[in-house]
């Protein structure tokens, strides 16, 4: 256990960013499923327009530190060429 108040202080700060951290990531999940129902449904222009909402908020999954973005560029490339598809 941390015995230091700097050590402590960081247990209470990593605590408090992995609750940020992971609905930062469960946020980007709920894009990238409105964009999987709308392709699983056939509906194209719904499917682009949720695409376009997911990307920003990938980029900023990247920027923030909670994805890599290999991850975010093989989900982007793979979703773009589903929708594409339709």
């Amino acid at each position: 256990m941390a015995n230091t108040p700097q050590a402590k202080k960081r247990i209470r700060r990593n605590d408090a960013r992995a609750t940020i951290n992971s609905n930062r990531v469960g946020r980007i999940r709920t894009f990238i499923k409105k964009v999987e129902s709308a392709i699983e449904g056939g509906l194209k222009d719904e499917a682009a327009a949720a695409l376009a909402a997911a990307q920003p908020e990938m980029a900023r999954g990247i920027a923030r530190g909670v994805m890599h973005k290999n991850t975010v560029a093989r989900k982007l490339s793979r979703l773009t060429r589903r929708v594409a598809a339709l």
